[in-house]
C-alpha cells in the first residue's frame, strides 16, 4: 500500500510536478487554463491562511486584505506612477506585510470571536480606504488598465504556458516556504500556544511574538500573489474583499484540512474548478429555479457544513489516517512474520 508520508513521497512529488507541466501541453480549453491559474492563486492565499488559523490557532480575515492590497499596490504603481510590473509585485507584497503587522498589534492580544471581528473590520476598513480615492483606486468600477506582464517583447497574455508556470512556480516556492516554517521550532512553537498556551508561555514562548510573526509570515505569498493576480486579470477590483471570495477560500481551508498547508494547496484548485463551473452551469438554475450565484454559494456552505460534520481533518486529514493505518497494518504484518 501506498505510504504517502514515507519512502514514495519523493516518487509521488515528481509524478505530479510531470503532470502540472504537461497540463498545458494536453489541455486545449482556454477556459480550463484560466481557472488552474485562478486556482493556484487562491490556493496559495488559503495555504497561508491555514498557517494562521490552523497552526497558529488565531481565526481571522485579514488574508484577504492581504491579498487585495497586493493587487492594488502593484496596479497603483504601475498604472499611476508607471513602476514596472516586476518591481510593483514585490511591493505590493511588502506593502502586505507592513498592513499585516498593523493588524496583528492588536490583533494578537485578543481571544476568539474577538480576533475575527477585529481583523474582518480591518478588512472592510481597506476596501472603504480604496472605494473613497476613485481617482487613484478607480472607486466601485475598479483599478482597470493594469499593465500585463511581459519579458522583453515576450507578453505573457500570448501564451497559455507563461501564467501557468509563473503561477505553479510561485504556488511551488509557498508550500515550501510553509511546510519548511511548520516543521521548525518556530512552528512548532505555534502548535504548543495553540494547544497548551498557558504552559507555552510559562516555559518562556513569547505568545505576541510569535503570533505577530505568523501574521507577518503569512503575508507574503499572499501579496505577491495579489499583485500576479491583478496584472493577470489586468484589474485590480473590490471584488476581491468580497464575502463570497471570502467563503471560498475558507472552504479550501476547512475541507483541505485545518493545519495541513497540502490540504488547502490541493482542495483549493479543485474548489476553483467546482464553484467556477458550478456557476456558468444553465441546468443548476433551472434544476433549483434561481440564479446560478446563489446556487453556488450553497453548496459550497454545504460542502464547509459536511467537512465539519463527518470528517473535521478535512480531505489531507483522511489521507493522512489511511497513511497511518497502512504503516500499522504493514508493521502488524511484519511482526506476525517475525513471530
Amino acid at each position: 500500500m501506498i505510504r504517502f508520508f514515507d519512502a514514495n513521497r519523493r516518487l509521488l512529488a515528481l509524478i505530479g510536478i510531470a503532470v502540472f507541466l504537461a497540463i498545458p501541453l494536453v489541455v486545449e480549453n482556454k477556459l480550463l487554463i484560466h481557472l488552474a491559474i485562478l486556482g493556484m492563486l487562491y490556493a496559495i492565499v488559503a495555504s497561508n491562511w491555514d498557517l494562521t488559523l490552523g497552526y497558529a490557532g488565531v481565526f481571522n480575515f485579514a488574508h484577504l486584505a492581504f491579498f487585495g492590497i497586493g493587487a492594488y499596490t502593484s496596479g497603483i504603481l504601475t498604472v499611476k506612477l508607471g513602476f514596472s510590473p516586476w518591481l510593483g509585485i514585490p511591493c505590493g507584497a511588502a506593502t502586505a506585510a507592513l498592513a499585516s503587522i498593523i493588524v496583528s498589534i492588536p490583533a494578537v492580544r485578543l481571544r476568539g470571536i474577538y480576533v475575527a471581528l477585529l481583523t474582518f473590520a480591518c478588512s472592510q476598513l481597506v476596501l472603504l480606504l480604496l472605494l473613497s480615492q476613485p481617482l487613484i483606486t478607480g472607486g466601485q468600477q475598479g483599478l482597470t488598465g493594469v499593465p500585463q506582464l511581459q519579458i522583453g517583447d515576450f507578453r505573457f497574455r500570448e501564451s497559455k504556458f507563461a501564467h501557468f508556470y509563473l503561477v505553479g512556480a510561485l504556488l511551488l516556492c509557498s508550500t515550501i516556504f510553509l511546510r519548511r516554517l511548520v516543521t521548525s521550532d518556530f512552528g512548532l512553537s505555534l502548535i504548543a500556544l495553540r494547544d497548551f498556551e498557558e504552559y507555552a508561555v510559562a516555559r518562556g514562548i513569547p505568545l505576541a511574538r510569535q503570533r505577530l510573526l505568523a501574521f507577518l509570515f503569512s503575508s507574503i505569498f499572499p501579496g505577491l500573489a495579489g499583485g500576479v493576480y491583478a496584472h493577470f486579470l489586468i484589474v485590480a477590483s473590490p471584488d476581491i474583499f468580497g464575502f463570497s471570495l471570502a467563503t471560498l477560500l475558507l472552504s479550501m481551508v476547512l475541507v483541505g484540512g485545518v493545519a495541513t498547508i497540502f490540504g488547502p494547496v490541493v482542495i483549493g484548485v479543485l474548489m476553483t474548478y467546482v464553484s467556477e463551473l458550478m456557476a456558468s452551469s444553465a441546468w443548476m438554475s433551472e434544476v433549483f429555479g434561481i440564479s446560478r450565484g446563489p446556487v453556488r454559494f450553497m453548496f459550497v456552505a454545504v460542502i464547509i457544513v459536511l467537512t465539519m460534520r463527518f470528517f473535521p481533518g478535512g480531505v489531507w486529514g483522511l489521507i493522512k489516517q489511511y497513511s497511518a493505518r497502512s504503516r500499522l497494518g504493514d508493521a502488524t504484518t511484519a511482526d506476525e512474520e517475525r513471530a
